[in-house]
């Protein structure tokens, strides 16, 4: 119960982003269950405590992070594939998508990622410099303390950008191929990144695996984000907002986030990315885009738009492909 045809799959993505583009994951639920993503998480800190031993050699401790992501995937996909294959016992083949289609939108995180930017723009509003960097922390890694208004909104631009593809595209574009397994299978991948793929004595070794997967996973979903974000730039930015990408974008940290950073910065007219400080240390970086560096709290709205547009090209790129499909089918 874990592959389905396009006929399924196509729709299962379409109706996850337009259902979650309306209700996000209501807070009520969250806080009766909480979240998938937090379930992945808890075991993931469990495969860390029980195989991710700092004394060991470097090579025995990637062979550990292999073991790890094994085990981390596994768990997910097993336990996915046994509610399919339950709920196809008792639910006719509509619902059974309808199904798959609300547990995917558990894995799309498009309205709560406007809801976490725009209270960074509220805040810059009602409470000054002081209220951004509280409300930028909530989303970003780096030193917020240090940040000017201007550092404030680049870090939630590129946080939106970035997540746009992490958060919103990658787990449709899985959804799309694959149904709601396709979505768990990169969501869990992600988790494991976010949680232990760092370049820390900690992770580095144990950390790989993930890291590189997820690196893998995410390539056909920054292409496609960065594209989004060219569509939903204003007319007369749609040329930059290329040219930042063919320009800017391999020349990144990542090998993914740069490609919907420097289209966001192009349809900006901004300059994203750079030099950055972690935990005190500053880490070099390339910009995006060839514009200003002093963003204002009214780019950061303008950024919100265009993602909205963003989001909304790929919900009728989605839509469009699914009604294709079932036509053909």
């Amino acid at each position: 119960m874990l592959l389905f045809p396009l006929t399924v799959t196509l729709p299962v993505a379409a109706l996850a982003a337009v259902t979650e583009s309306l209700a996000g994951y209501p807070a009520p639920l969250f806080r009766a269950i909480g979240h998938p993503v937090v379930w992945a998480g808890a075991l993931i800190n469990k495969l860390d405590q029980t195989f991710n031993h700092p004394e060991e050699s470097e090579a025995r401790r990637r062979l550990a992070g292999f073991v790890a992501l094994f085990i981390l995937l596994a768990v997910t996909l097993g336990i996915t594939g046994l509610a399919l294959k339950i709920g196809d016992h008792f639910l006719s083949p509509s619902l059974m998508l309808i199904a798959q289609a609300i547990a995917t939108t558990t894995l799309v995180a498009q309205k709560s990622l406007w809801t976490h930017v725009y209270a960074v723009f509220r805040a810059l509003q009602n409470d000054g410099l002081t209220g951004g960097r509280q409300a930028v922390s909530q989303i970003v890694g780096r030193d917020t303390t240090v940040l000017d208004e201007a550092g404030v909104v680049r870090a939630a631009l590129e946080s939106l950008a970035e997540n746009f593809s992490d958060g919103v595209v990658a787990p449709l574009f899985w959804a799309a191929l694959f149904g709601l397994p396709g979505a768990v299978f990169y969501k869990t991948v992600n988790t494991a990144d976010s949680m232990i793929g760092h370049l820390t004595p900690r992770y580095a070794a144990f950390g790989m695996a993930s890291a590189r997967l997820d690196d893998l996973i995410n390539l056909p979903a920054s292409r496609l984000a960065a594209l989004c974000i060219i569509l939903a730039a204003p007319h007369g930015q749609r040329r930059e907002a290329w040219r930042a990408v063919w320009r800017d974008a391999r020349k990144h940290r990542s090998p993914n986030a740069g490609w919907p950073e420097a289209a966001m910065a192009g349809a900006l007219t901004l300059r994203l990315a750079g030099p950055r400080s972690y935990n005190g240390k500053e880490v070099p970086d390339h910009w995006m885009g060839n514009g200003t560096a002093q963003a204002t709290a009214s780019d950061l709205k303008r950024g919100l738009s265009v993602y909205r547009r963003a989001c909304g090209l790929l919900i009728i790129f989605l839509l469009s492909a699914a009604l294709s499909g079932m036509m053909m089918g």
